[in-house]
């Protein structure tokens, strides 16, 4: 069994359907998604932009994006899964994802 301290709470879990990675959403204290190399657990990237705690996500059928509801009464669309965001862009697309025009 392997486990990893996340430092806030864990609210949704979302598989990457092309490559061996899990995206995980949280509330406090930072609202944001992280996206883990599995199964080394190893954090890749992560996505910030809610203002409070992430109640759900989904994955949009290419598998490319997912969308993340929050308590903040908001929809945010990340482009976490895409080939771009493989490409090691991550973190340059959260930020673009953040402000909606990613």
């Amino acid at each position: 069994l392997n486990s990893i301290d996340t430092h806030s709470q864990v609210c949704a879990l979302q598989w990457n359907t092309h490559e061996r990675e899990l995206l995980s959403s949280h509330g406090y204290s930072q609202n944001q998604l992280c996206l883990w190399k599995y199964p080394t657990m190893q954090k890749m990237a992560e996505f910030t932009g809610h203002t409070a705690r992430v109640l759900h996500m989904a994955q949009s059928p290419d598998g490319n994006t997912v969308v993340s509801a929050a308590a903040d009464e908001t929809l945010r669309f990340w482009k976490c899964f895409s080939d771009d965001a493989a490409s090691g862009s991550k973190t340059k697309k959260a930020k673009e994802s953040a402000d909606g025009s990613g």
